[in-house]
């Protein structure tokens, strides 16, 4: 059982948009519905890893049956639901998976996602940021709302981080979501300058920043002020930085990868539950990296994981 906001040692607040999942059954033609989101499926992991971290989502949703059954299934993953909001008119957005040798591609309809509101109280922002101890958020999250809504949730971000909160940050790249991808590039940057984590994905930062290599995403993410970084490369070497420590983590090689959806989620899901049980941080990026390869060998965002040994 995860822990309650209560009684947790540590609590987590993740914020970002959980969306209706259609993800391939074994038949062809078959799917399967379940509940996933970049944020939320990090929510999800970090709840099963550790029972002191009690997690908390910041959403909206609709009012209608299918986000009544997303409310069902925070419920279920263990995530608290106090910050979510219900909407009349609105629903939760819908992407369908579809897999070819392992790698996925989506297709999304989210026109009428009340996610795309979730900003709009910046005090129910700001009340549900002094509740918690972290606070996650990503590229997803500040793409998905608009210029007024962004800069609220930036700002209640920048002030969570002055008053003591550690705020956390996954870049995801996603340039469809963006009007052009110099202000995608922007935004990504801005929300790292309120950062005190970044968890930047190389392939999509040498696409759309140029990077040359892992150090030179680690010396832009440092620069703007982020004091932990690190730069997953799929099965390459993790590269990170925390103040004057740098170094790389070998990935264990996989034999067969099933679906990559949420690798990246739960890698930073074990990552920051290893952050909040203070191991060294290549012992805790070691530790994501096993997560996220037992991830990709099952099918759909979600996949069925041991909690830690609270003694490690």
């Amino acid at each position: 059982m995860t822990a309650s906001t209560s009684d947790a040692a540590f609590r987590v607040l993740a914020i970002g948009e959980c969306m209706a999942e259609l993800a391939p059954s074994d038949a062809p033609g078959d799917f399967h519905l379940g509940f996933a989101g970049d944020t939320f499926n990090t929510a999800w992991y970090l709840a099963r890893l550790r029972q002191n971290i009690a997690v908390s989502y910041f959403t909206a949703i609709g009012t209608d049956k299918i986000s009544q059954q997303l409310r069902r299934a925070l419920a279920e993953g263990g995530i608290d639901d106090a910050h979510v909001r219900a909407l009349p008119d609105h629903t939760v957005g819908l992407y369908l998976i579809s897999l070819e040798n392992g790698e996925r591609s989506f297709s999304y309809w989210r026109g009428q996602s009340a996610a795309r509101e979730l900003a709009r109280d910046k005090s129910a922002l700001a009340a549900a940021m002094q509740e918690a101890d972290l606070v996650y958020f990503s590229g997803i999250t500040l793409a998905i709302l608009d210029a007024p809504s962004r800069a609220t949730l930036l700002d209640a971000l920048r002030s969570a981080r002055a008053a003591g909160k550690i705020i956390a940050f996954d870049p995801n790249l996603r340039p469809r979501l963006w009007n052009d991808t110099s202000e995608m590039t922007e935004a990504v940057m801005q929300g790292a300058a309120v950062s005190d984590i970044a968890l930047p994905s190389f392939e999509d930062e040498a696409s759309w920043f140029q990077d040359a290599d892992p150090v030179a995403t680690l010396d832009r993410y440092s620069g703007a002020g982020v004091t932990t970084v690190i730069v997953k490369d799929g099965p390459n070497p993790a590269h990170y930085r925390r103040g004057t420590e740098q170094g790389s983590v070998a990935v264990p090689p996989l034999t067969s990868i099933v679906d990559t959806t949420a690798a990246g989620d739960s890698f930073n899901a074990a990552l920051l539950a290893g952050i909040e049980a203070q191991k060294p941080l290549p012992e805790a990026i070691a530790q994501a990296c096993r997560l996220a390869g037992q991830v990709v060998q099952g099918k759909g965002a979600l996949v069925p994981v041991e909690p830690e040994d609270p003694s490690t």
